[in-house]
């Protein structure tokens, strides 16, 4: 490795961490074998994504950075690339992971561990209540007075849940509960695919002060499966809106909560402070819906739903140490996931006194990152299509599809073949020499980022689609589907084990055995500031 990017210690890192200072440790491999093993606090920011995703996930171009890889040269890669963006304090892990292990600390497998750390950490400390699937089954088939309430996304919750649960994502729990179980008598279940949100989201309705009893379904969906019991796919139970007596005292039990766990409060004009401090990285999240975001949000916040925004920390807020401000319209959303932020030992502040003229911009904000470097020349799908057609046998055309590879087994133009980024060399051994290469992605925005180092590589001229392979699903234009031509292996993306319906028991198992033997892990590695309320 070059020489060129100064170093930190694994040392150096964890004495950051444990002092509480600011740092981002970015694992630039793609996510699945950064889910094979890496420290507790690291981010997975691949190399091959730095220009489209950096400016947003660091927005403070000073942060103290250290980039790491496994041996794969992606290291020294990245870190010119953010030093490229503007970022000043750039270091590569010295060691890379191997270093780190064999400095003597903890590597984690799986991906969002933080949260799902926490979790478990979690039910140690407090004792969460939970039953076991065939219980909350037989509470169902005899018609008990219970209410299954899901704490997933509600595309997660489509896909698959327990029958008659009502989709309700984990920062909407305390905020509607009381709708969906009026009668204090009524016994509440929260589940979740495994037992993260369930843990977390039964934890938030017991500390907010409900007066039913409360009990997270054991091990979530995967331990209903491995009851051998039926879910069901494709409901749309969503919870009724909420009356504003109920929301008034919602605020008032979430304030409270909030108040244990050391959350603090930000004025408007705190919020200006905050942008313009010069040695402190803010994340901004508008925590309600996407949905309620698009209608009107403020101005500087992005989207992030509070029960994702708790289970993605890692992704969300790559920089450890960093302030995150919170805001909603109704004083529930935002409360409750910072009292979780609080507990997870980060600095937690919700904004107060938003008005309802203050949600005045609309639509998703535009996306920040740089323009490609060296212009590349644009052809149209229907010039595309042409191309394709050939003749004599020959590949004249090479098209590249850049796409997360889950995207492109859904739907690719014919032809395409899947390719990263961060394995561009390779990705082109694999290809039929071609006399002209195109590249395209959904949009074709990180395709652009690609095609000059394509271009260095085959020595030909390389096109990109305008408007991508979304322009060309406009025109009409045929489609296929499946790993018809996978030029890089489908390492962009790690297979969750509680992910859809067809994962083997023993692979859902032995998730479940690994969530068991969190708390053991962060016991040994130390660097958690985890605390309850």
């Amino acid at each position: 490795m070059s020489n060129s990017t100064p170093q930190l210690t694994p040392e150096d890192i964890r004495q950051a961490l444990m002092a509480g200072e600011e740092i981002a440790l970015l694992d630039v491999r793609e996510e699945a074998p950064f889910a094979e093993g890496h420290p507790l606090w690291a981010a997975n920011l691949p190399a091959g994504r730095i220009e489209i995703d950096a400016w947003q996930r660091l927005p403070r171009r000073d942060t103290r950075i250290a980039v790491y890889d496994n041996g794969e040269g992606l290291a020294e890669v990245a870190a010119q690339r953010l030093q490229a963006l503007g970022y000043t304090q750039v270091h590569v892990l010295a060691g890379g992971l191997a270093g780190w292990e064999n400095a003597g600390y903890e590597l984690f497998i799986d991906v969002n561990v933080p949260s799902k750390a926490f979790g478990e950490w979690l039910e140690a400390e407090r004792h969460t209540p939970s039953l076991a699937a065939e219980e909350v089954k037989e509470l169902l088939d005899r018609k008990a007075d219970v209410v299954v309430l899901d704490a997933r996304r509600f595309d997660e919750y489509q896909t698959m849940s327990i029958p008659g649960g009502v989709s309700v994502p984990g920062a909407e729990l305390v905020l509607r509960a009381a709708t969906l179980a009026p009668d204090p008598s009524t016994h509440i279940v929260v589940n979740c695919a495994g037992r993260t949100r369930s843990l977390i989201g039964a934890q938030s309705l017991v500390n907010a002060g409900l007066p039913n009893r409360i009990t997270a379904l054991r091990n979530g969906t995967i331990g209903w499966l491995l009851a051998g019991q039926q879910l069901e796919h494709g409901a749309d139970r969503r919870a009724p809106e909420v009356q504003e007596e109920q929301r008034a005292q919602a605020a008032e039990r979430a304030r409270a909560v909030a108040d244990r766990a050391g959350v603090r409060r930000a004025s408007r004009d705190q919020l200006q402070q905050f942008t313009d401090e010069l040695t402190r990285t803010t994340y901004f999240f508008d925590v309600r819906s996407a949905e309620e975001f698009a209608a009107g949000h403020l101005a500087g916040f992005r989207n992030y739903p509070g029960g994702q925004l708790v289970q993605e920390t890692d992704h969300a807020a790559p920089v450890r140490g960093a302030r995150i401000v919170l805001a909603d319209d109704d004083g529930v959303r935002a409360s409750m996931t910072a009292s979780w932020l609080a507990q997870m030992g980060w600095e937690a502040w919700v904004l107060d006194g938003v008005g309802a003229d203050d949600w005045n911009e609309t639509g998703q904000p535009a996306s920040v990152h740089p323009e490609p470097a060296g212009a590349v020349q644009d052809i149209t799908a229907q010039t595309l299509a042409g191309w394709l057609e050939g003749g004599d046998g020959k590949p004249a055309t090479a098209l590249l599809d850049f796409t997360g590879s889950a995207n492109y087994v859904k739907r690719h133009i014919p032809g395409a073949w899947f390719a990263l980024r961060s394995q561009l060399a390779q990705a082109v051994e694999n290809i039929p020499k071609a006399e002209r290469y195109v590249v395209t992605c959904g949009t074709s925005l990180l395709a652009r980022f690609a095609a000059k180092e394509l271009a260095d590589i085959t020595g030909a001229p390389v096109y990109a689609l305008a408007g991508g392979t979304q322009a060309w699903i406009a025109e009409g234009l045929p489609l296929e589907e499946g790993e018809t031509r996978l030029a890089s292996p489908r390492i962009d993306r790690y297979r969750r084990p509680y992910e859809g319906t067809e994962a083997p028991h023993s692979a859902m198992q032995a998730y479940l055995d690994w969530e068991f033997g969190l708390v053991d892990q962060l016991k040994r590695d130390g660097t958690h500031h985890f605390q309850t309320v």
